[in-house]
């Protein structure tokens, strides 16, 4: 795929940029900075930093992230997983920790934009990362019991170890810190979707549980002073790095750029098929590492892509990335503002929104997918990947999962069974149905190789455009096995294929891929009448069931296009 340069993808964002447009723009970006503000608070805290720094993160990164992006949608800011990583590394090295290893992590993730290796960060399996993801909820759900309670425990080594504490009890949770807490919890549980779109749930929840405490004039913890500045006074200085021990921070480092990168391209990923735009995933490391490179200098914390809030600049109707820059100058307002009104939140209110944050950000769909389908090794390498998140240093849950996947995928090409029968195309073009023609009413790719989780990024770029085809012939011939995420991969075709009116038919797939594709129950979603034993019977199907809606073609020469695909 062309790689564009910073100024090509602002010059092709913005032709044809007019009044009407920056109107969806500004809605947008206001809209989101609703969604972010509270989130932004909640996560400085989770971060082991304060809600200042949450806050200082999400102004800067909206506005340098932003405006490096590689795509139009992209909207960074603190976020729950890394959260999750950061207030591990606040309490084992400190604060000042956090911020060395956030603009280390930014040169590591700028060194790969820059060589443009970012397409294998996309080289981990879907199991691992629902995994994983899962893992951090429970870290930040765990982390946030604390303030939900009002009270203050020991600190523990894992999320396990801490959960274990509690049980043991020791402790008195306070009321009123508890009764706040649950009021932000019902609000964003049952607070209307109509609202949600004037003024989103965590915000409302905040709102009116900050007014029910000092209305009851419960005792509850607050934020506490919010500087009105975007220069904490508590940020790093080049002064206080300790070079000579910057080996022992190798770890967290590759933590945090590992995570930092993996959540934008998945943000991107999700946004594109959402918007159809593509994203560079090099450029966007590269404005992922400047900012994080940037940040900590300021006090903030590291960043990342946030998928709830590139979401909602989408749904609100962004077109560009000035939605980013917009919310980011509305954060900066709210700071200078509000000060002396969001430090009086209390911190049971923020747990309650990371609370229900930590539930949500589950990936439930695959979750679902994985068990209701009974995939064996798909389902031991999400849980043993969940467990050791929560009860190991989260490099090491990576790791795990990464080797377990890469063990269960040798042991399945070590015991495959390759037919080997190909389509004859002389004798296709002999018999008139597949000669070089325009019309793009039929398309055949031919698939070789395995189409598995580091494969499927280059299946949904190929698959990416699909204006003015009516039927998309895939021939499996060549596909020796397929994975969960390749299974994901052709369910997210045929729904993008099904939801324009398109037909989505299958030739020539071996038995292995055939079982995982009944197992998925994709066969009976695609219909059973659009598998095939080979490509040219599929092409004589899809023009005695489908003619072509786009021309008219009167002779049998003229039956279909040919277009080859290797997914290797």
């Amino acid at each position: 795929m062309q790689q564009l340069s910073l100024w090509q993808l602002w010059k092709r964002e913005f032709a044809g940029y007019n009044l009407s447009v920056f109107r969806q723009d500004l809605l947008a970006g206001l809209t989101v900075a609703a969604v972010a503000l509270p989130l932004a608070l909640a996560f400085g805290v989770a971060s082991g930093a304060t809600a200042a720094a949450g806050l200082v993160t999400a102004i800067l990164s909206g506005f340098i992230i932003g405006a490096l992006s590689g795509a139009p949608y992209q909207i960074s800011g603190p976020t729950g997983a890394m959260s999750a990583i950061l207030i591990l590394i606040a309490s084992r090295y400190g604060l000042e920790a956090t911020w060395i290893t956030g603009v280390m992590a930014g040169v590591l993730i700028l060194g790969i934009g820059i060589l443009r290796l970012g397409r294998f960060i996309a080289f981990i399996p879907a199991p691992v990362i629902s995994g994983f993801t899962s893992g951090i909820a429970v870290i930040i759900f765990v982390g946030q019991i604390d303030n939900f309670l009002g009270v203050h425990t020991e600190g523990a080594e894992s999320a396990a170890l801490k959960l274990i504490h509690y049980f043991r009890g020791g402790f008195t949770p306070e009321l009123g810190a508890v009764l706040t807490g649950f009021i932000v919890i019902l609000i964003m549980f049952f607070w209307p979707w109509q609202l949600n779109r004037v003024v989103p749930g965590s915000l409302a929840g905040l709102i009116l549980a900050s007014i029910a405490s000092m209305l009851a004039g419960w005792n509850v913890e607050s934020i506490g002073e919010i500087p009105r500045t975007i220069l904490l006074a508590d940020r790093l200085l080049f002064s206080d790095i300790p070079w000579a021990d910057l080996d022992q921070l190798i770890a967290p480092t590759v933590s945090i750029a590992a995570l930092g990168g993996v959540e934008s391209l998945l943000c991107g990923a999700v946004a594109s098929k959402a918007t159809g735009v593509r994203l560079h995933a090099n450029q966007e490391l590269i404005a992922q590492g400047v900012g994080n490179i940037v940040i900590p200098f300021f006090g903030g914390v590291p960043a990342t892509a946030a998928i709830a809030r590139t979401s909602v600049g989408i749904r609100s109707g962004g077109q560009t990335r000035l939605v980013s820059i917009i919310h980011s100058l509305a954060l900066l307002a709210s700071a200078l503002l509000l000060a002396p009104i969001i430090g009086r939140v209390p911190l049971a209110a923020l747990a309650g929104v990371l609370m229900v944050t930590a539930i949500r950000m589950n990936e439930w769909p695959a979750i679902r997918f994985m068990f209701s389908r009974r995939f064996k090794t798909g389902i031991i390498t999400f849980l043993v990947t969940l467990l050791a998140t929560i009860t190991l240093d989260l490099t090491q849950a990576i790791l795990i999962g990464g080797v377990l996947s890469a063990v269960v995928f040798i042991n399945n090409v070590a015991n495959l069974k390759v037919e080997k029968l190909k389509v004859d195309l002389d004798r296709l073009r002999a018999r008139g149905l597949v000669i070089e023609h325009n019309c793009p009413h039929v398309q055949v790719a031919y698939l070789s190789g395995p189409l598995f989780f580091a494969s499927t990024n280059t299946f949904n770029e190929e698959f990416a455009d699909l204006d003015g085809v009516h039927v998309q012939i895939l021939s499996m011939r060549g596909v020796p096995l397929i994975d969960i995420s390749g299974i994901e991969a052709l369910l997210t075709l045929y729904e993008q294929m099904h939801k324009q009116g398109q037909v989505l038919m299958l030739a020539g797939t071996n038995p292995d891929v055939m079982k995982m594709i009944e197992r998925s129950g994709l066969d009976t979603l695609i219909g059973r009448e659009n598998f095939f034993w080979s490509a040219d019977q599929a092409i004589v199907a899809a023009e005695e069931r489908h003619p072509c809606p786009y021309c008219d073609i009167s002779t049998p020469a003229t039956k279909g296009t040919t277009v080859p695909v290797v997914a290797d």
